[in-house]
């Protein structure tokens, strides 16, 4: 049968596209489905991630932080800017073309691989004992293994929908087409900073409500203090502990009511409010009822391996338990494309990255020290700032620091975390050195360029044990 497949991937996102693509490495015969469309309608490969996730977003990052640089930073470095003008209809030109880009990119990649495509949504007709099979656009396909990667969407607040043009999710924020004079985000998690510093950058005032009682409570705690530190110092404005009773909206603007942690009562007015409150999985049009995918709280159900309770069906990704990051479910998919392959794989959950591209950048891998005292693990630390990193100097940027986190005993790394220029590209030194069971003193041992970045790493890795060379 022609459309008969050893691996059928539901979802062109990160974690269905690199399964899709590891799959047809090992020699099975692969195929993908995916119903994401560009503007022209055409096959969008990359999911909310290169669509409205991930990609639009860090490009827009770089583009409002060259604006914010040529206003505000290019003049100590000697380069005087005259009649600095904001296109922002160009800006967003920019950014779909880098999605564009990618989008072509996967669509190559397949074609590379010899993956089949079919656009439209997947739907299980059937999956159990006696086969699996699953239809798009009216179409069959059968499958001895299929792996559901189909995402996550945004988590909308009760009584405040998505328009996309006055309440808006992460795909309304990322085409404002208008810089909003006044601009509410609920939620300080990753999208609302990331996003926040976006406006602000281009001109916006903005203000953060965010229910929890504590910033970047994932974080370190020493890191999230930074963080707040220089995120007031640039203008983000920040409320916690706060309790939303009522948005409402007009023709023009939106008014966000409630409860401040003292219990009194506020209101927002804005232009624009971006709701960023989390993600929730999704599983729509998937059949699942229909044939007893069994689901935990909304996620799809699996085992350690990524297995359903269906034979010959995997999920993957945003869509199961775990981090929501791409790069998290790009390692599920490669590990689940090798197991059907009769290969072992794992995946360490200890050791993903988590990353917030603001400016400065905040990265971290492994545990928080805040998460260490509360499992009465022993620990040492050693940090190390940026101020006295030459290069930082060089830059012109010397906010934040690297610091790492040790067992007293042995020394092995237990969590690294940086807030910085590049902490996103620093990170990578952190996850190699705990995959491989390094120590702190393994870190300080290896010989880093001069002048670069990277030797806060060493500096903080030697402060573990009060041994710094440059501080």
């Amino acid at each position: 049968m022609a459309n008969a497949f050893d691996v059928v991937v539901i979802g062109g996102g990160p974690a269905g596209y690199i399964a899709a693509i590891r799959a047809a490495q090992l020699g099975l015969k692969a195929a993908c489905i995916d119903e994401w469309q560009g503007a022209d309608g055409k096959p969008a490969l990359g999911g909310a991630c290169t669509n409205v996730g991930c990609i639009p977003s860090k490009a827009l990052l770089q583009s409002s932080e060259n604006f914010e640089q040529a206003a505000h930073g290019f003049a100590e470095h000697g380069v005087k800017v005259k009649g600095l003008e904001l296109d922002l209809a160009q800006m967003l030109k920019r950014k779909d073309k880098v999605v564009k880009s990618s989008n072509d990119g996967i669509l190559y990649l397949f074609k590379k691989n010899k993956v089949a495509f079919f656009h439209g949504r997947g739907s299980f007709v059937k999956a159990g004992t006696e086969g699996i099979e699953v239809s798009v656009r009216g179409e069959t396909i059968q499958a001895t293994n299929v792996i559901i990667a189909t995402g996550s969407n945004p988590r909308a607040l009760p009584g405040a929908d998505f328009d996309e043009k006055l309440i808006l999710s992460n795909t309304g924020a990322l085409a404002i087409p208008e810089v909003p004079k006044r601009l509410g985000i609920i939620g300080a998690g990753v999208i609302g900073l990331e996003m926040g510093s976006v406006w602000r950058r281009l001109g916006s005032d903005v203000t953060i409500l965010e229910a929890l009682p504590i910033f970047l409570g994932a974080a370190d705690d020493q890191i999230a203090k930074e963080a707040g530190r220089v995120f007031a110092k640039q203008g983000l404005k920040m409320e916690f502990g706060v309790s939303v009773s009522k948005v409402s909206s007009s023709k023009s603007s939106v008014k966000v009511e409630y409860k401040s942690s003292d219990g009194s009562a506020k209101a927002l007015d804005c232009d624009r409010l971006i709701v960023s409150i989390g993600r929730v999985a999704n599983t729509i049009g998937l059949n699942a009822e229909g044939v007893g995918l069994k689901r935990d709280r909304g996620f799809v159900a699996v085992d350690d391996d990524c297995r359903t309770n269906l034979p010959g069906v995997w999920a993957v990704g945003d869509v199961v338990r775990g981090p929501m990051l791409a790069h998290k479910g790009e390692e599920e998919g490669v590990a689940v494309a090798e197991r059907i392959a009769g290969q072992k794989a794992h995946v360490n959950f200890n050791t993903i990255p988590w990353v917030i591209y603001t400016t400065p950048e905040i990265a971290w891998v492994g545990k928080t020290e805040q998460q260490l005292k509360a499992e009465g693990v022993e620990y040492k630390s050693g940090s190390f700032p940026f101020s006295a990193n030459a290069r930082a100097r060089s830059l012109g940027d010397t906010t934040g620091l690297v610091k790492f986190l040790a067992d007293v005993k042995t020394d092995a790394i237990l969590g690294v975390h940086i807030i910085g220029a590049f902490a996103s590209e620093l990170i990578a030194e952190a996850v190699v050195a705990m995959e491989f069971g390094a120590s702190s003193e393994d870190i300080g041992m290896i010989c880093h360029a001069h002048p670069s970045l990277s030797e806060a790493m060493k500096d903080a890795a030697l402060a573990v044990d009060k041994r710094a060379l440059n501080i």
